[in-house]
């Protein structure tokens, strides 16, 4: 018997989920306004956890995350530290997104991400050295 050869990355075989199918009290909770949490995993195999606030595009199936472009979190991302989770808590209620990000520089992505963030949370503050890391869900846990 011959070993098995991964011709590509096993993040490049998800799909994304359709997040619309989830219903409206799962809308309504990624609309509220929460902290959420970003997980990525480090080069040693161990978590870098954060504080992030979180926009969810239902239809597109996928979540952004502003953020500066030399923070730990976008560095791990632009390094190939894809797989990633995000969590958004209150009370009882919970909600993890897990799914494949990107790390985005161009002027449009971080305006437009930028807007939507505006939306859920407040205007950001101004920063020239803002990215966005484009996260396409594959997988939903939790209650609502």
């Amino acid at each position: 018997m011959g070993s098995l050869v991964r011709c590509c990355p096993i993040t490049s075989l998800r799909r994304h989920v359709n997040l619309t199918a989830r219903g409206v009290a799962f809308a309504e909770f990624w609309r509220e306004r929460h902290l959420c949490t970003f997980t990525a995993v480090r080069p040693d195999g161990t978590p870098h956890v954060t504080p992030v606030g979180v926009t969810l595009d239902l239809e597109a199936g996928v979540a952004r995350v502003i953020t500066s472009g030399g923070s730990r979190k976008a560095r791990l991302v632009a390094a190939g530290a894809a797989d990633v989770a995000l969590c958004q808590v209150d009370g009882r209620r919970w909600s993890t997104l897990e799914g494949t990000a990107v790390r985005r520089a161009e002027a449009g992505a971080v305006a437009d991400a930028e807007r939507r963030y505006a939306e859920r949370y407040r205007p950001p503050r101004p920063n020239p050295a803002r990215v966005v890391l484009e996260i396409t869900v594959t997988r939903v846990l939790g209650n609502v």
